[in-house]
């Protein structure tokens, strides 16, 4: 009798959690998703009648459909194929016409795959060069060291009109163009160190900075009246170059003067002061070096009374 009650009372318990009632909101949630079926653009309803492999086809069309509109609604911000596969020059320009990797050398090598370009420098340094090759007309600077470049020909740098700086270390150079530099509106600094030259050519009087030590320029090597008209020249290095005069006149712009080993032997009394001024002062010229060249310096202390600081050699 004990076992037909207990039977009795759990077939009971059973009915009445089999007949409990389904909650009105039903939420479907996962890894990804978390939709309330109340916001379904059709919402869902609950059917006892369908068997559960069916509401699991219901929900899943369901939530397939809303990802596939809110996808197809997002913006598109890709770049067409044409656009996202062109590369651009340092000056900005397409690569149609001029190659892919810039303007290219008289052996058909493109610059930028011959030399390096970042932004508007160019960086040629040891690369076996025998001459200067097209840049893009952006260039603001130009390496171009340890080469083989021997001539600087009239067209090397022209309409290169953003170029600020060149530096030729180490070529071997003896042959420029007299207007090689001088229709470059920007030019600031020209760096032609350690190379045969024999002749300045011209030069813009835009330049801040020159460095022509160790060539042969000698007595004839630099033209009268040089660096007269430059008057944001700064720095003026001519060391090494058998020099047997300071070149005259300076403009008063200038801050730094080298003539190391050369051969100068005399210095006037007005070749940095005014002979006849003893007011005037000189205060930008500072550096000043002469050691290194047959010339006593202590037989013309009145050529040094104008200037902030003596300049460095033999005072014997």
């Amino acid at each position: 009798m004990q076992t037909f009650v207990n039977v009795f009372l759990g077939f009971f318990i059973f009915e009445s959690v089999v007949a409990a009632p389904i909650s009105d909101t039903i939420i479907y949630d996962s890894e990804f998703y978390d939709i309330p079926l109340g916001e379904l653009p059709h919402p869902f309803a609950y059917d006892e009648s369908k068997q559960s492999d069916q509401v699991e086809t219901d929900i899943g069309t369901k939530l397939l459909s809303i990802i596939q509109e809110s996808y197809s609604s997002a913006p598109l911000t890709e770049e067409t194929e044409d656009e996202a596969s062109t590369p651009k020059l340092i000056d900005g320009s397409s690569a149609q016409g001029s190659g892919v990797l810039g303007p290219q050398t008289q052996d058909g090598l493109p610059t930028c795959l011959l030399c390096t370009c970042l932004g508007t420098t160019v960086y040629c340094d040891d690369r076996e060069l025998h001459a200067v090759p097209p840049l893009p007309k952006k260039t603001t600077y130009f390496y171009s060291r340890y080469n083989r470049i021997k001539k600087i020909s009239r067209n090397d740098f022209a309409n290169l009109n953003h170029l600020k700086r060149i530096d030729l270390t180490a070529n071997f150079i003896s042959d420029i163009h007299k207007d090689a530099f001088r229709r470059l509106p920007q030019l600031q600094e020209l760096v032609l160190r350690d190379n045969r030259i024999r002749q300045l050519p011209e030069l813009p009087s835009t330049l801040t900075f020159i460095d022509v030590s160790k060539n042969r320029l000698g007595r004839r090597g630099i033209p009268n009246e040089a660096f007269k008209n430059m008057g944001e020249l700064q720095h003026l290095y001519i060391t090494d170059n058998n020099l047997d005069h300071i070149p005259l006149p300076l403009p008063e712009s200038l801050q730094a003067l080298h003539l190391q080993n050369n051969n100068i032997q005399e210095m006037h009394e007005d070749t940095f002061c005014k002979r006849r001024d003893f007011t005037y002062v000189r205060r930008a010229l500072e550096d000043i070096r002469l050691d290194g060249n047959p010339i006593n310096l202590s037989k013309t202390p009145y050529a040094y009374m104008c200037l902030p600081r003596l300049p460095v050699g033999n005072l014997i």
